[in-house]
């Protein structure tokens, strides 16, 4: 069993050290096929189907370079500010592991093809810290590894493993921090504040679908600490394959207090991989961390060098979207959204689903109103993305209309809603399937609120009496008669009429 690591408090890490990260995130491109190879790209799939002699590392296959992953590193690095090589090649990263079958990672190793870049990012409270790139490299991804028995699904315990090589090859980018520095209490803050900002980039290029329970976006975080006299920096410790955003935060937090405990002890921090735990947010020791020299680089002889001309880089520039944190100084304009309005729609995935609802015909905060709050929470209960709702924007955009015209009531309109994600047809089919048009004639009504009045003749007295909070009760009645189809308000309104108040 693994001992339980001493930990500082979190305050006194601040006030004794300083931290200092890097970030290393590693993004599959979703290009058709794989880095080197014709083989499909894609997520899933049974086992070992996706493979071929150039991806399997079989003697005499010979690696091509996807065009498209060139393309999408290209942009990717132009959107980071960075510079873009004029001629870079790969190289061979050597080391073994049973999950890379050609025992050499296909990789960039000192001429990478966007360097010297930046990304601003804005924390919860506005302050803008600016995140400096060494580097955005290509390179391939490896096989997936499953190991079987034992209780954590890791090697330690297993009984045996299996290998699965679909995702070998299949094309990666590398994007590399410079040393951060300076952030102290909030470095946890700023580190899921930076992979958070870099996942909403590359889904603004639309060059990969950034899923991070899929493995598509992957963050390796490396945290060391200074004491608050030092001049160099700490050995640093790298937790792998971090895949959620709050665990990137959890993860340099649980390191911090670590290491601080560590050294407070008057021990030397190891120079490692550690894998987090999500289940209590620890990190556990892994293997030694190898240094540059331990994998033996040397230049792809199988593969041209990669030179872009800058005409090409231009036209690439010129294809860059509208980047995410002007995106939302427009939104908050157009749409007058407060700071805490603009977090909430952007930490659900809902920009676009709000922009394409107002373009079927709804009002910004009526479209905001339903994805991020009611639709939101369907998805949870369900367990899916809020874009995999079987609901369109089209559909949420007539059934606002129906709210509008009068036609249904806020709950009636939740049971369309329902409906709908039932798979029982659109809104329109919804409504007259279960009845649920509210009932807007006054004779109807009036019939319902006689019912009412006369079932409760001691309300009446006191509405008459100038007591008009306590048509309340008789509203409520009405609109249970009519199972909720009824307008509230028409109905209030109705009551006072009736009883002469």
């Amino acid at each position: 069993m693994t001992a339980v690591a001493e930990l500082m408090d979190y305050a006194d890490v601040i006030e004794r050290f300083d931290p200092v990260l890097g970030l290393e995130v590693h993004v599959e491109l979703n290009t058709n096929t794989k880095m080197f190879c014709g083989c499909p790209n894609q997520f899933g799939g049974e086992p070992n189907t996706h493979v071929c002699p150039t991806c399997l590392g079989l003697p005499g296959s010979l690696p091509v370079v996807n065009g498209k992953a060139v393309e999408g590193a290209i942009r990717i690095g132009l959107a980071l500010n960075c510079e873009i090589a004029q001629w870079c090649r790969f190289a061979r990263k050597n080391y073994f592991y049973p999950d890379m079958p050609k025992n050499f990672q296909t990789s960039q190793y000192d001429e990478p093809i966007a360097f010297n870049g930046y990304l601003d990012v804005t924390l919860d409270d506005g302050e803008v810290v600016r995140v400096e790139i060494e580097r955005a490299h290509m390179e391939e991804d490896t096989g997936k590894s499953l190991h079987v028995g034992g209780a954590t699904g890791r090697i330690h315990g297993a009984e045996h493993s299996l290998l699965d090589y679909n995702r070998a090859g299949v094309p990666l980018i590398e994007i590399v921090t410079k040393p951060i520095t300076g952030t102290g209490e909030r470095a946890p803050e700023v580190a899921r504040a930076y992979v958070t900002a870099l996942r909403d980039l590359l889904r603004a290029l639309n060059v990969s679908d950034v899923r991070m329970d899929q493995g598509s976006l992957r963050c390796d975080a490396n945290v060391s600490l200074m004491a608050k006299d030092a001049s160099e920096f700490g050995t640093r410790t790298e937790t792998k394959n971090v895949n959620s955003l709050r665990s990137v935060e959890r993860a340099v937090r649980y390191e911090m207090t670590r290491q601080a405990a560590v050294l407070a002890g008057g021990g030397t921090v190891t120079q490692e991989t550690r894998h987090f735990q999500e289940a209590d947010g620890t990190t556990s020791s892994g293997r030694t961390k190898e240094t540059a020299e331990d994998y033996r680089y040397f230049p792809e002889p199988d593969l041209v060098p990669i030179a872009p001309s800058r005409e090409w880089v231009e036209e690439l520039r010129g294809t860059l979207p509208e980047m995410p944190s002007e995106r939302r100084k427009r939104i908050q304009a157009e749409w007058e959204l407060s700071d805490e309005e603009l977090r909430d729609l952007f930490n659900t995935g809902a920009v676009e689903l709000v922009q394409s609802t107002v373009d079927a015909g709804a009002k910004p905060d009526e479209a905001r109103g339903w994805w991020v709050n009611f639709l939101s929470q369907e998805a949870n209960s369900r367990e899916v993305e809020l874009a995999e709702l079987a609901i369109t924007p089209a559909q949420v955009a007539r059934v606002i209309a129906l709210i509008n015209s009068g036609e249904l009531t806020n709950k009636l309109a939740r049971e369309v809603v329902r409906g709908v994600l039932g798979g029982e047809g659109e809104p329109d089919e919804v409504v007259e399937q279960r009845g649920l048009k509210v009932v807007s004639d006054d004779s109807a009504l009036l019939a319902a609120v006689d019912e009412a009045l006369a079932a409760n003749p001691d309300i009446a007295d006191k509405i008459r009496g100038g007591k008009v909070q306590a048509a309340g009760k008789i509203v409520g009645d009405v609109m249970k008669a009519t199972k909720g189809q009824a307008d509230a308000k028409r109905v209030r309104e109705l009551v006072l009429e009736r009883v002469g108040a």
